[in-house]
């Protein structure tokens, strides 16, 4: 018998009134369609690059010292 369905967040989820029998085994066969586009990874620069630069007024050492300025532990040399 043939189910047809769609994936749906990683899921087969069969269309209409019938599926086939709770623990089933079954075969899948992915036909021509609409497919993600594959997306090639992009660098943590590509990634970050709309916020690089934009904070503005932090201390000069702020690199250096930041747990000092979020967590007050001792600063660094």
């Amino acid at each position: 018998m043939t189910y047809r369905g769609r994936v749906k967040d990683g899921i087969v989820v069969v269309e209409g009134p019938e599926c086939p029998p709770e623990g089933a085994q079954v075969s899948i066969r992915v036909l021509k369609g609409r497919r993600r586009k594959q997306r090639k990874p992009s660098s943590m620069y590509e990634h970050y690059k709309s916020v690089i630069g934009t904070a503005k007024g932090l201390p000069p050492d702020a690199s250096v010292n930041h747990d000092h300025y979020l967590y007050g532990l001792p600063k660094q040399k």
